[in-house]
C-alpha cells in the first residue's frame, strides 16, 4: 500500500520519454487556449481513422460471401455418383428403368451443375482475393490505431508530468509567496493556476477517453481480421478439395458404369461363342 503508483511516462520508451518531457515543458498556463489545443492533434487523427473503419465495414458484406458458399454446396448435392450406381437405386427403377437412359441423364445434369459450379467458383475466387486484400488495408489500420495509441499515451504523460509539477512545486511555491506578501492579486493568480490545473486534468481525462477507442478497436481489428482468414480458408477448401473431389466421384461412377457395360457386352461374345461351339 506504501508502493508509489508507476508513472505513465516511466512506461514510455526513451525517445517517447523525451517527447513527453518536451510537450510538458510546452504547455504554459498563462495561454488559456493551450489546453483547449493541447491533445487534439492525435485525437483528430483518431477521428479521421474511425471514419475510415466505418467505411470499410460498410463496404464490406461478409454475409454475401455465406451465401455463395451455401450455394455451392446446394449444387454439390445436386448431383449424387450413388445416383450412378445400379446396386444402389431403387427396385422398380432396377426393373423397369434403362441404365443407359439414367447414364445419360446423370450426365446432362452434371454438365448443367459443373457449368454453374465453375461460375460460382470464380465469384468465390474474386471473394478470396477481395478478402485478402481486406486483411492487408486492416493490417495498415490497425499500426495506425498502434501509432494514435502511443501518441495519445504521449500527451497524456506529458500531461500528468505538467499536473505533477503544478500540484508538487508551482501552486505550493505560488500559495506560501502570496501568504508572506499578503498580496491579493497573488491569491488571485493562485486560484488562476488551480484552475487551469483542473482543467489540464479534465483535459487529460478526455485524452485517456480516446486512449480507450484505441485499446478497444484492436482486438475488434483482429477479430475482423481472424473472421475473413477463417472465409479465405473456407473458400480455398471447397475451390481446391470439396469442387476436385465431386468431378472425381462423378467421373469414377461413369466410368464404372461403362466398364459394367462394356463386361457384360464380353460375357454375351463369349457366351454365344461357346453356344456356336458347342453346336
Amino acid at each position: 500500500p506504501n508502493q508509489k503508483p508507476k508513472r505513465l511516462i516511466d512506461t514510455l520508451p526513451e525517445e517517447g520519454r523525451l517527447r513527453a518531457v518536451q510537450l510538458a515543458s510546452q504547455i504554459d498556463p498563462k495561454n488559456h487556449q493551450s489546453i483547449t489545443l493541447y491533445g487534439t492533434e492525435a485525437q483528430s487523427k483518431l477521428t479521421q481513422f474511425s471514419h475510415s473503419m466505418l467505411d470499410h465495414v460498410k463496404n464490406t458484406n461478409v454475409g454475401e460471401i455465406g451465401d455463395i458458399l451455401n450455394d455451392l454446396m446446394k449444387k454439390l448435392e445436386q448431383v449424387d455418383p450413388e445416383e450412378l450406381n445400379p446396386e444402389k437405386r431403387g427396385f422398380f427403377a432396377r426393373v423397369f428403368g434403362k441404365v443407359s437412359r439414367s447414364v445419360n441423364e446423370i450426365l446432362s445434369k452434371y454438365q448443367k451443375t459443373g457449368a454453374q459450379i465453375d461460375r460460382i467458383t470464380v465469384k468465390l475466387d474474386h471473394c478470396k482475393n477481395t478478402l485478402i486484400s481486406d486483411n492487408a488495408l486492416l493490417e495498415k489500420l490497425y499500426e495506425k490505431n498502434k501509432e494514435y495509441f502511443l501518441a495519445l499515451n504521449i500527451y497524456i504523460a506529458a500531461g500528468e508530468l505538467k499536473l505533477e509539477e503544478l500540484y508538487t512545486k508551482t501552486i505550493p511555491e505560488m500559495k506560501k509567496k502570496a501568504e508572506e506578501s499578503d498580496d491579493q492579486m497573488l491569491y488571485q493568480e493562485v486560484s488562476d493556476m488551480v484552475q487551469f490545473a483542473e482543467r489540464l486534468e479534465k483535459r487529460i481525462h478526455d485524452l485517456k477517453l480516446s486512449r480507450q477507442i484505441t485499446i478497444q478497436t484492436a482486438p475488434q481489428i483482429r477479430l475482423i481480421q481472424n473472421t475473413n482468414q477463417q472465409l479465405v480458408e473456407k473458400i480455398q477448401s471447397s475451390i481446391m478439395t470439396a469442387i476436385p473431389l465431386w468431378k472425381n466421384q462423378i467421373a469414377i461412377a461413369l466410368t464404372l458404369i461403362r466398364q459394367k457395360k462394356a463386361v457384360a457386352a464380353q460375357r454375351q461374345v463369349s457366351q454365344t461363342t461357346n453356344d456356336l461351339l458347342l453346336k
